[in-house]
């Protein structure tokens, strides 16, 4: 075919993104990450393999090889001795005992002040929210309480985290079940969720407490029912006091409630999660295999 011919080959461009994704620092460079400029000049001098581009053209390779500026993430690895042991049993109860099991959690600390969100607005004309960021307050916790197999979220606002509002919180669940048959409620590995008090309390009343690794909160599954109470509830907000801000977790949790998903849908979802991590062969909580 006529025409100029390519400057950029294939090479070319493995040795951009490669050089993309590495950390300036690694390759001698007073910085941490790269900007266009940065990297156009860089690639320019470099003696391993030199490629001259624009930054236009840099932009373009970069974006079709599906690599974006992001933001960097934060991760934390357990070093819990009984991680293996507790992520199973966890895994096992919510797939043989979906309908007796219960997750709790702390979701705080819930302070008043503006909180910024998202909402639709007019063009240029964005919702405002005053600056007092003042904190007179205090701060509040709210216990949340979770039935998987119903869909169901509940829970009271506190002044402070505690071993007998962990226990209150507990009897609420055990409420739920009346039967006196074993349930399992799952929570985090919280001094204050496995004092003396509550597990001779879990021992009397059949209730079995599984609780996460450390450093593994991810494991629990209320945590995915926090993100929308922060984004439909703390999220774009002014609260006066606390009082407010519990009777608009409280209307939230009540519309919530009456809107849960249907248990068809949670039971499809469940088996596309297994599916995938079949298809994968990755173990749920752990990494990839070899």
């Amino acid at each position: 075919a006529g025409g100029r011919p390519r400057l950029i080959s294939d090479d070319d461009i493995a040795f951009i993104v490669t050089t993309a994704t590495t950390r300036p620092t690694k390759l001698g460079c007073p910085f941490t990450h790269w900007s266009l400029r940065k990297l156009v000049d860089y690639l320019g001098r470099c003696h391993e393999r030199r490629v001259v581009l624009s930054r236009e053209r840099l932009r373009q390779i970069l974006r079709e090889q599906h690599v974006s500026f992001q933001r960097t993430r934060t991760w934390k690895e357990s070093r819990d001795p009984d991680k293996d042991a507790k992520l199973d049993r966890i895994d096992e109860v919510t797939t043989r005992f979906l309908d007796r099991c219960f997750a709790f959690d702390q979701f705080g600390p819930l302070s008043i002040r503006p909180c910024h969100g998202s909402s639709w607005a007019p063009e240029s004309k964005p919702a405002r929210l005053p600056a007092t960021y003042t904190r007179t307050h205090g701060i509040r916790y709210f216990h949340g309480c979770y039935s998987l197999g119903d869909d169901q979220l509940w829970g009271v606002t506190r002044r402070r985290k505690g071993a007998d509002h962990s226990l209150a919180a507990l009897k609420s669940i055990r409420a739920a079940r009346l039967d006196g048959a074993p349930i399992y409620v799952i929570m985090d590995n919280l001094s204050a969720n496995k004092t003396a008090k509550i597990r001779a309390w879990a021992a009397t009343n059949n209730v079995e407490l599984c609780l996460t690794p450390t450093y593994a909160s991810w494991a629990n599954p209320i945590e995915a029912q926090f993100g929308p109470l922060r984004s439909f509830v703390m999220g774009a907000s002014n609260h006066p006091n606390h009082p407010a801000l519990a009777r608009r977790l409280q209307d939230y949790l009540r519309w919530r409630n009456a809107n849960a998903r249907h248990p068809d849908v949670l039971a499809a979802q469940r088996r596309e999660r297994a599916r995938v991590r079949s298809e994968r062969q990755r173990r749920w909580g752990r990494p990839a295999a070899a």
